[in-house]
């Protein structure tokens, strides 16, 4: 458990602290996530609803993964891409899920940590490894939710099918763009909130920790 925490850690200064991703943090946080998934299958380490969320975190590292590998493809092999604006848009979604996922998963746990240093025994029935699933679920349903709309959005950029879909159909370029404005919007602000709730969490717990 304390590589764990040690994991955990790397994440939250990786996602939660720095302003943007680096390849040096993407690096050590993919590394951090190939440790900690071998960790994980050890029978040694029970199976709790921390230990679920910190596996779909480092699970959540796979598309980092594939975009650290194909930047490392085309740089090292002058690799010739036929739709060059699609595909780097593509990856960029990749991150985007990847960053978005951690994000929450990440203060899921925060949020758990606080219960369980203020609300042992009235939390018990909601932190449950079911609920930790189902929460993970609903996560990656609505990420994948969000990255498909953006996906649409930048095919239509990039197809430039706005100018032969025909009127009946324009609706359609300026509704995506319109719905990806407004997730962009919301999870910059949704980003802030999150930094501000984990910092709140855990200035709680490690006063309360103190006083003891």
């Amino acid at each position: 458990m304390k590589d764990l925490r040690r994991y955990l850690v790397l994440k939250y200064i990786q996602y939660l602290v720095l302003s943007s991703p680096s390849a040096v943090s993407t690096f050590l946080g993919l590394l951090g996530s190939t440790y900690s998934l071998l960790l994980l299958q050890s029978a040694r380490v029970s199976s709790k609803s921390t230990t679920v969320l910190i596996s779909s975190i480092a699970k959540a590292d796979i598309l980092a993964a594939v975009c650290f590998v194909s930047d490392m493809i085309i740089l090292a092999f002058d690799v010739n891409i036929s739709s060059t604006a699609f595909t780097s848009a593509l990856l960029q979604n990749l991150l985007t899920a990847n960053t978005h996922t951690s994000c929450l998963l990440l203060s899921c746990i925060a949020f758990e940590a606080y219960l369980i240093t203020f609300f042992p025994v009235e939390s018990r029935h909601v932190r449950t490894v079911r609920n930790a699933k189902w929460t993970a679920r609903i996560i990656w349903i609505l990420v994948i939710t969000e990255c498909v709309i953006f996906l649409m959005e930048d095919f239509l950029k990039a197809s430039s099918m706005s100018t032969f879909i025909g009127s009946h159909y324009a609706w359609l370029f300026h509704f995506s763009g319109t719905v990806a404005y407004l997730l962009r919007s919301l999870s910059y602000f949704l980003g802030i909130f999150l930094r501000i709730v984990n910092v709140y969490f855990y200035y709680k717990i490690f006063f309360s920790m103190s006083n003891r």
